[in-house]
């Protein structure tokens, strides 16, 4: 475990130099033909691929070295197509790069068993189905790019919705069929990081349930909760799906309804979170968040469903993503930081509590605080603590009223304290030596005022 409670994740880039990867997606619109090429191209890529990696399981039963990617050429792509002669009706560009996408796939297994790669532990790679989504991607000189189309070998020119326009020439093309049949073109380029104006601001958020994210500045942003909306009509879908019979057209219609509100109740999550993102990254130079355990707080069946409706992780790597892109700074402090348990005020630690506690009062400084404020707060400290300077100004500006010691006596025996309110002076003077006392007549007033010393608890 890291020692320290902050780690930076991606920092300013110095060297303005470096190349960075983009991806442009687009939407697509291919033909009836069109179409039925595309799904034998995604049927012959997958058909590669499952083939390969079935030799590799059985070769690794038998106690026997995977073989290399171009041994697995010749024998499912060169070999392949003397047989089969379905093979040769594609582009074999899309049947190479499925091996190599194999290929790399066994290298990360390997680099994450033996301790090379950072992260969470890689699975080995698994069969790919027909019923999920389909890819096939081309390199190279292999496809042009035209006003409205786009060229790929064998199925021809296709339809396609320029979005926004590309930054540079593409390095390679990823045509994809997601589970509700729309087609996409992914687009892979180099761009140069971009430098924003700095804003001299760092700003903390904490994410949360109820409220999406909390800023150290006291704004809070709900989210859009696209899966708790359409709740209801997603579980009458699949209550129709399930009534209807195996392999009846009936089933796969029922089969496409439900792909299709999955597929909007997902677009309408990743557009909040990238137009949230993207203003965070343009006002705020330092960004800070909490590094949360999200893969074990979905184990709580309670809470597991709010938590993967709100998106926390691909926030996080949204905004990661972009702070590099725009020369921000993006750092992740400890997530056992105990940022909900501290007073920001004073540093106190009031101990843990429970979810259903919104509000609470410091028992060292007395402060009321929100709970999502002040983790925000604190998590933006730990980065950035307050300096003695700071901490001196604020208790100035908190209590500008300066106590006296001694309080003159009005005629009517009244005096102001701390808060505005009156205090009537009825105490007797304590007896001094008897030869020093001075008796005073109760129908006369004293000229001389009364001193007396004033206690604040």
């Amino acid at each position: 475990m890291n020692t320290n409670p902050c780690y930076n994740i991606a920092t300013n880039i110095s060297n303005r130099s470096i190349k960075l990867k983009a991806r442009y997606k687009y939407r697509i619109y291919p033909n009836h033909v069109q179409i039925t090429k595309l799904n034998q191209l995604f049927g012959c890529c997958r058909y590669v691929w499952n083939q390969s990696l079935a030799h590799c399981n059985q070769l690794y039963i038998n106690g026997i070295i995977k073989p290399s990617y171009t041994d697995l050429t010749k024998q499912f792509i060169t070999q392949a197509k003397r047989e089969l002669l379905w093979l040769k009706e594609v582009a074999s560009t899309p049947l190479q790069q499925s091996l190599k996408d194999l290929d790399q796939a066994y290298k990360n297994f390997f680099n994450s068993c033996k301790g090379k790669r950072k992260g969470l532990k890689v699975k080995p790679p698994k069969f790919k189905s027909r019923k999920s989504k389909q890819t096939a991607r081309f390199v190279g000189a292999n496809y042009q790019i035209n006003q409205d189309k786009i060229y790929l070998p064998k199925v021809g020119k296709i339809k396609i919705f320029w979005s926004r326009p590309l930054a540079s020439k593409p390095t390679s093309l990823t045509i994809i069929r997601d589970s509700a049949n729309r087609y996409f073109a992914s687009f892979v380029i180099e761009t140069n990081p971009e430098s924003l104006p700095k804003a001299d601001n760092s700003i903390g958020i904490d994410l949360g349930i109820s409220t999406f994210a909390t800023l150290s500045n006291g704004e809070k942003i709900l989210a859009p909760k696209p899966l708790k909306k359409n709740l209801k009509k997603l579980v009458k879908f699949q209550r129709r799906f399930a009534k209807s019979l195996p392999g009846s057209k009936r089933r796969e219609k029922r089969r496409m309804k439900i792909a299709r509100l999955h597929a909007k109740i997902q677009d309408i999550r990743t557009d909040f979170l990238h137009k949230l993102s993207t203003n965070l990254v343009r006002k705020y130079d330092t960004i800070v968040l909490e590094d949360l355990n999200v893969s074990g707080m979905v184990r709580n069946h309670k809470l597991a469903k709010a938590i993967s409706d709100l998106g926390w992780r691909q926030f996080r790597t949204l905004t990661e993503a972009k702070c590099e892109k725009y020369g921000r700074e993006f750092r992740v402090i400890n997530k056992w930081e105990p940022t909900s348990q501290k007073c920001s005020c004073c540093g106190f630690r009031g101990g843990k509590k429970e979810l259903n506690v919104r509000e609470w009062t410091c028992l060292n400084c007395g402060a009321k605080h929100d709970r999502d404020v002040n983790a925000a707060i604190n998590i933006l400290e730990v980065v950035q603590p307050k300096t003695k300077v700071d901490v001196i100004k604020t208790e100035a500006l908190e209590t500008p009223v300066q106590l006296s010691l001694f309080v003159s006596v009005a005629p009517p025996q009244e005096a102001v304290v701390a808060g505005g309110q009156p205090e009537t002076l009825n105490k007797t003077r304590s007896r001094r030596n008897s030869t020093r006392k001075k008796v005073v007549d109760g129908n006369e007033s004293s000229t001389r005022p009364e001193s007396i010393q004033l206690r604040l608890f």
